[in-house]
């Protein structure tokens, strides 16, 4: 025995290893559930959500892009993913319809 280094003392058998793993896919389990209500199932939600927002553009609506662009869509093209929108009469843009973040109420571009 040393002044300055203790004595090591072996463990005494323990149960076994099967409750520990056991135990370790209970875990696993905990953390999968975890990972599913608070992040997948949000975002799921939300690309839901957008994917029906995105699929009823139509003709005079007005509405928000990611861009902060707002204006009312003159032309819709349902066989490419672009959409026109008017800023105001003599301006137009053509942006993607994935770009769109809102669907405004009526008379929104008149009250700015």
């Amino acid at each position: 025995m040393s002044l300055f280094i203790a004595n090591a003392h072996a463990q005494t058998a323990g149960g076994t290893g099967a409750a520990s793993g056991f135990e370790m896919l209970i875990m696993l389990a905990v953390f999968g559930l975890i990972f599913y209500f608070l992040l997948y199932r949000p975002q799921a939600k939300r690309v839901k959500e957008h994917k029906n927002l995105v699929s009823s553009l139509a003709k005079g609506d007005e509405v928000l892009t990611q861009g902060g662009l707002v204006g009312k869509i003159t032309k819709v093209s349902d066989d490419k993913d672009f959409i026109e929108i008017g800023l105001n009469d003599n301006q137009n843009v053509v942006v993607q319809k994935a770009a769109v973040t809102t669907i405004l109420p009526k008379g929104t571009m008149k009250s700015l």
